[in-house]
């Protein structure tokens, strides 16, 4: 049986970029989660966290050059989560970040 975050991994519409990121978030109660990005992509991110998020919740996410953005929980999973982005990051902007990323890590 094929685990839940490799059949989530094959219907991806992008690719994503591989990063090491530490950053913080917001849940909608205004609790602070502590979150490492793992890998990330225009249209969302997958994170090791510190909570226990179910699918569906909303975080504010905070992202270098970005800012903050909100993402939608879509799975969780034994300490890490998939999240979508609600507005695609633009790629200029996209590109940006992942440059702050690589040099912070």
């Amino acid at each position: 049986m094929p685990d839940q975050a490799m059949a989530i991994q094959e219907t991806r519409s992008e690719p994503r970029d591989e990063v090491m990121h530490r950053t913080r978030a917001t849940d909608g109660e205004g609790n602070g989660v502590k979150l490492v990005l793992v890998n990330v992509s225009p249209s969302g991110l997958m994170a090791r966290c510190d909570r226990d998020p179910v699918a569906g919740d909303l975080l504010r996410v905070v992202l270098p050059i970005i800012g903050e953005v909100v993402a939608q929980v879509r799975w969780s999973l034994g300490g890490r989560i998939g999240c979508s982005f609600d507005s695609t990051i633009p790629l200029k902007a996209y590109y940006g970040m992942l440059t702050a990323m690589l040099r912070n890590s």
